[in-house]
C-alpha cells in the first residue's frame, strides 16, 4: 500500500527578490513576467513577510536545513561547514520513509546529509558546463545550469519509487552574479530601459554611517563592469564607462545589471513549469506541496546598492510561494511574520512528524491553512556576522530597527517610509516606539538564546 503523505516539491533560488517576480506587484511590475512562479501563488498561498534572519547565501541555507539560528547552527558566514549534530528536517523525512534528493546550488563546506540522492554544484558552481558532485562521485554535463539542474531534478522524479513520497530539493544557482543567461535569452529587455526605483541616485535622506557605508554599490558596480578597471572582460560584455559622469556611470551600470538578471530568472520560471507540468501529467498535483522562495532578497539598485547582507527590505525579505491543494486556498495571500528557520518545521507537520527538539522555528501549517494561531510572532530575529557591515536588529510588522557594530543605529517606520530613506532613531515623536522596538528585540535576543558575545560586532 502505497504511503499517501504528501510530496514535497521545493524549489529556491539564489538572491531572488520580490521586486522581481510579478505576482509580487513590486516596482518593476511593468516589465517582470514570470507566469509559472505565478502560478504556484494563484493556486497556493503567497506570503509577504518572509524574513531571511541572515541574508547571506551559507547561513540562510543552514538555518532552513536545520530550523536554527546562525549562532546555533554554526554557520555564520560563507561556505562554513555544517555538523551532523544539529537537527536536519530533510533526514528526519528520509528516516520516516520519504525518498529524499537535491540538486543543485548547497554551497555549505560540508556533504549533504539525508540525501538518498544529491547532486551539488561545489560552491557557486558556474553558468556554462558545470561541475557537479554526486554521491561523492565527480560529474559534469554540457549546458546552462539553470536547464541542467531542472533536468536533474525531473531525471530524479521520473526515477523514484511511486509507492514511496518524496521530498526533492531544486536548488539554482540564478540569479547569483555575475548574471550569465542562456543565450535564447539573449534579446530580452533591449528595446528600451526597464524602470528604475525611486532612490537609485538618492540612496539615503538620513541614515547613520554606518548603514552609508555598505561598499556594494551601483557606481563600484560599474567600475566592476569596466574592462579597463578589472582588466578582463565581463562575462555578459564589457560596460565601458569612459568620459560618463557619475550619474551616468550608475544609470549603465544599474540597466545592464538588472536585464542581465532578469534575463536569469526567465530560464529559472522556464524550469519551474517544466516542474508544475511533470506533476500534472503525472497525477501529482493535488498530494504535492510545490514550493518556490529564494536563499534571500537583493537590492536592485534601491539605495544605489546591489547585493544584500543588510537588514533592509529589499534584502531580508525572502519570496515564499506554496500550493497544496489540499489544503491551502487558491490566490491566498499572509502578511504575518515567517521565517526561514519555520519551513523544516512546516514540512515535518504536514508529514505528521514533529521536528527536533533543539529546533527554534515554528510549523506555519495554521497559516497555510487560514488561521493565524493567537501567539504567533509579530516580530523577527536578524544579525549578520561577516565582513564590516556587521549588524543585527529586529522587524516588526511596521518598524526595522538596526544596531550597527559600530554602535550606531537606526529605526525605519515602514509604513510611511517603505523606501527606507530617514532613520528616525532619536526622533522625540518616536520615542514610544523606539522603546518599544528595542524592547522586543531584546526579548527575541533572549527567546532565542544569543549571548552579548555572540552578537556581531568587532
Amino acid at each position: 500500500m502505497s504511503d499517501p503523505r504528501p510530496n514535497i516539491l521545493y524549489i529556491m533560488s539564489d538572491d531572488h527578490t520580490v521586486n522581481a517576480i510579478s505576482c509580487y506587484n513590486g516596482w518593476l511590475k511593468e516589465v517582470v513576467d514570470t507566469p509559472n512562479i505565478d502560478r504556484i501563488a494563484n493556486e497556493g498561498m503567497r506570503f509577504d513577510n518572509c524574513i531571511c534572519n541572515n541574508a547571506l547565501c551559507s547561513p540562510s541555507r543552514a538555518s532552513i536545513i536545520t530550523g536554527q539560528y546562525s549562532h546555533k547552527n554554526g554557520v555564520l558566514r560563507l561556505n562554513q561547514p555544517l555538523s551532523d549534530d544539529h537537527p536536519n528536517f530533510v533526514r528526519q523525512l528520509q528516516a520516516s520513509g520519504y525518498q529524499t534528493g537535491i540538486a543543485g546550488k548547497w554551497h555549505l563546506g560540508s556533504e549533504p546529509d539525508g540525501f538518498d540522492y544529491w547532486e551539488v554544484l561545489p560552491g557557486q558552481g558556474a553558468y556554462f558546463d558545470p561541475s557537479f558532485t554526486r554521491n561523492g562521485e565527480p560529474t559534469q554535463y554540457e549546458g546552462y545550469a539553470t536547464d541542467i539542474i531542472t533536468d536533474l531534478s525531473l531525471n530524479w522524479l521520473k526515477a523514484r519509487d511511486p509507492d514511496k513520497p518524496f521530498l526533492m530539493l531544486c536548488h539554482h544557482k540564478a540569479p547569483h552574479g555575475l548574471w550569465e543567461y542562456a543565450p535564447r535569452h539573449a534579446d530580452l529587455f533591449t528595446d528600451g530601459d526597464v524602470p528604475e526605483p525611486s532612490n537609485l541616485y538618492k540612496p539615503f535622506d538620513k541614515v547613520s554611517s554606518a548603514l552609508e557605508n555598505h561598499h556594494r554599490t551601483m557606481l563600484s558596480q560599474a567600475e566592476r563592469m569596466d574592462e579597463g578597471v578589472r582588466g578582463r572582460e565581463w562575462p555578459t560584455g564589457r560596460l565601458d564607462t569612459t568620459g560618463m559622469s557619475t550619474q551616468e556611470k550608475i544609470q549603465a551600470a544599474y540597466q545592464k545589471y538588472v536585464k542581465d538578471y532578469l534575463r536569469c530568472i526567465t530560464a529559472i520560471d522556464e524550469g519551474v513549469g517544466r516542474l508544475l507540468d511533470y506533476l500534472d501529467e503525472e497525477g501529482l498535483t493535488e498530494n504535492t506541496i510545490v514550493v518556490y522562495t529564494s536563499d534571500q532578497g537583493m537590492f536592485l539598485g534601491e539605495h544605489s546598492y546591489f547585493d544584500k547582507r543588510l537588514i533592509l527590505e529589499e534584502s531580508l525579505l525572502m519570496p515564499y510561494v506554496m500550493r497544496y491543494p489540499k489544503v491551502i486556498a487558491p490566490g491566498s495571500v499572509n502578511e504575518d511574520i515567517v521565517v526561514n528557520v519555520d519551513f523544516g518545521a512546516t514540512y515535518l507537520d504536514f508529514a505528521g512528524l514533529q521536528p527536533d527538539a533543539q529546533v527554534q522555528g515554528r510549523s506555519f501549517r495554521a497559516l497555510c491553512e487560514g488561521d493565524t494561531p493567537e501567539d504567533w510572532r509579530q516580530s523577527a530575529f536578524y544579525a549578520y556576522w561577516d565582513g564590516p557591515t556587521k549588524h543585527y536588529g529586529v522587524r516588526t510588522q511596521n518598524y526595522t530597527l538596526a544596531v550597527h557594530r559600530t554602535g550606531e543605529r537606526d529605526l525605519f517606520d515602514l509604513e510611511k517610509d517603505p523606501w527606507e530613506m530617514t532613520s528616525v532613531y532619536g526622533d522625540p515623536a518616536y520615542a514610544d516606539v523606539q522603546a518599544e522596538v528595542e524592547a522586543d528585540l531584546a526579548r527575541l535576543i533572549e527567546e532565542i538564546d544569543i549571548s552579548a558575545e555572540e552578537l556581531p560586532q568587532e
